[in-house]
């Protein structure tokens, strides 16, 4: 089994999701020039993104992605480019190039050709992945029992029949998690107990988190409520 790190705090979980980043980004700097995330939205982000801001890391050799985003423009209230902006973005110094979101105003499908073009240029392989995770185990926008699981020719896919609102969306798609160099679950509250549960003991789950945690390079960040049923 995946050793998780539970935190009893977010003001730890903080801490520590902080040191990790501080890591990764100088062990992929160091190793290829450049640190190359893709952020998520929900809890997770509005828990340990504004921590970031405060985080001693070379903004101009990271490149922000995201693992989904809304058809909705990035000032809207459910963008998660807006999270990201609000959390940490805007408080750093990143250069706006490097800071690559997908465009929730277009036609999802429009978009997602879009930002697959751009993860095809850095060879399409990112050194991490944040994955909120929904309480039905759903990461990105990758829902359980959703056609989209089933697709492996690309890397980001168009969806509009989310069984959550808004349903258009764009998301990074199972090929595109399993390229990663490691996809971290950052999964907060009693809510996503059982789902973690699942994901973690369940050698039979089918939840999306479940999957990715059977195909990718894992780690898992979680408080005591989230971690209750291990």
């Amino acid at each position: 089994m995946t050793v998780p790190e539970v935190f009893d705090s977010p003001v730890l979980a903080g801490e520590a999701f902080v040191r990790a980043m501080e890591t990764a980004a100088k062990n992929a700097i160091g190793e290829r020039g450049r640190f190359t995330v893709a952020l998520t939205g929900g809890s997770a982000a509005t828990t340990l993104y504004p921590a970031l801001a405060s985080a001693s890391l070379a903004w101009e050799s990271m490149h922000v992605f995201f693992g989904d985003e809304r058809s909705v423009p990035p000032d809207h209230v459910d963008s998660n480019f807006r999270v990201a902006r609000e959390a940490f973005l805007s408080r750093v110094a990143i250069p706006e190039a490097n800071v690559h979101r997908m465009k929730g105003e277009l036609a999802a499908a429009e978009a997602a050709k879009l930002y697959e073009a751009e993860l095809d240029a850095i060879g399409g392989a990112l050194d991490v992945v944040h994955l909120g995770m929904g309480p039905d185990g759903h990461v990105c926008s990758l829902f359980p029992g959703h056609a989209l699981l089933a697709e492996r020719s690309h890397l980001v896919a168009s969806l509009d029949d989310s069984p959550k609102p808004p349903p258009s969306r764009v998301t990074l798609t199972l090929p595109a998690l399993e390229r990663a160099r490691s996809v971290w679950f950052l999964a907060f509250g009693e809510a996503k107990a059982e789902a973690v549960r699942a994901a973690l003991l369940d050698g039979a789950a089918q939840t999306t988190a479940a999957i990715v945690q059977r195909t990718c390079r894992a780690r898992w960040m979680l408080d005591r409520a989230s971690a209750r049923l291990l």
